[in-house]
């Protein structure tokens, strides 16, 4: 009896992991001529933010899974060999960043740290408290982490609504590894799930994504720049270049704030951004800014559910313009993109939390007729 139903298990955990494989539709993809898109990791479910280790171990948070996963590739075919679960039952884990061996990740009102980990997967340590000093609400609460060249770690703060203002909210903190110094950077941030800093001139540009319930096309989504510590980005008075806010927009006018770098798609939900500093793309994408729009809720036709590209000119955006789209079909999504990383060999990671796929993005030539 015990070997029947242990053989049962078996087969319903198969039919499950064969039913969340079966809704990766790689062939629905469309990319630009030239690339091609790969499964690199699955079962990472509910894959959020990423970062990779020292020894390349591909970390990987979740939000309301709880876990935080380590996604190893031993024999270098980009497709994963093992996925382990290195932390588990922590509260929206879904920032992560990596420094000098250590793993830092983000869980509301926390963060912890964990050393020497890429050593320890078999045996991971207790996630330890470096601070637990930021706001427990649960609302825009989750994290994306980052480390700037200043060597401090970046750690946004969301509105814990859609429209408000609380001091202390919507802005873009940074700290000491240590957990000490706990200073703001950035203002008027409603909730910012992405950033990066620029590969030439180490300023950051970060994504905002805008207050819901204005309709389908107001407000846009945001990317933003910010090169200098102490600049306001219009929430809760101002969205976009000149959305004034119909509860709080009395208060202060837009050309009080930065206006954004470029207004993305309403209600897109844009989380990660990523620099493109790799040599497998063509030359155009160098030090191009990718966006992981995770898509819409708060609209009639749902939008979003792709990966888009913003170029620059002389640190200024001048296009913005789809990338990687196809996990949207008509108004029934199949998977979510949420954070994307260059890997060294140049080729683009991109994270799904439906699907719980890591995707991989490359350049396999010259575009056809060329």
């Amino acid at each position: 009896m015990k070997a029947i139903i242990l053989a049962l298990l078996a087969v319903a955990v198969w039919l499950v992991s064969a039913s969340a494989h079966a809704k990766v539709r790689l062939d629905q993809i469309r990319l630009p001529d030239g690339f091609s898109i790969s499964v690199f990791a699955d079962d990472v479910d509910n894959a959020r933010a990423m970062a990779m280790g020292d020894q390349g171990t591909l970390f990987v948070g979740s939000r309301r899974r709880g876990n935080v996963y380590a996604v190893v590739d031993r024999d270098g075919d980009f497709k994963a060999d093992q996925v382990y679960t290195i932390a588990r039952g922590l509260e929206l884990p879904s920032g992560i960043a990596f420094r000098d061996g250590t793993l830092y990740i983000g869980a509301v009102s926390t963060i912890y740290r964990m050393d020497d980990i890429e050593n320890r997967l078999d045996n991971p340590p207790e996630p330890v408290v470096v601070t637990d000093q930021f706001p427990s609400d649960r609302h825009h609460g989750w994290k994306y982490l980052g480390f700037g060249a200043d060597g401090k770690l970046y750690v946004p703060v969301g509105a814990p609504c859609n429209i408000c203002l609380e001091p202390g909210y919507a802005e873009i903190k940074r700290m000491n590894p240590d957990g000490t110094g706990i200073e703001t950077f950035a203002r008027g941030v409603r909730n910012s799930v992405g950033f990066d800093w620029h590969p030439e001139t180490g300023e950051l540009w970060f994504t905002d994504n805008g207050r819901d319930m204005l309709g389908d096309d107001l407000p846009p989504c945001e990317l933003n720049h910010a090169p200098r510590q102490g600049m306001h980005f219009g929430y809760p008075f101002c969205h976009g270049d000149d959305v004034s806010d119909p509860e709080f927009g009395e208060q202060r006018a837009c050309s009080e704030f930065t206006q954004p770098a470029q207004n993305l798609g309403p209600h897109t939900a844009p989380l990660g951004m990523r620099f493109y500093t790799g040599d497998m793309f063509p030359a155009e994408y160098r030090n191009q800014a990718f966006i992981a729009e995770h898509g819409s809720w708060n609209r009639s036709k749902k939008i979003g559910y792709r990966v888009m590209l913003v170029r620059l000119e002389n640190n200024r955006a001048v296009s913005y313009e789809p990338f990687a789209e196809g996990w949207l079909q008509g108004e029934k999504d199949w998977g979510r993109p949420v954070d994307i990383l260059i890997l060294a060999d140049g080729s683009m990671l991109v994270s799904d939390d439906k699907a719980g796929v890591i995707y991989r993005i490359r350049y396999d030539g010259k575009p056809a007729g060329s």
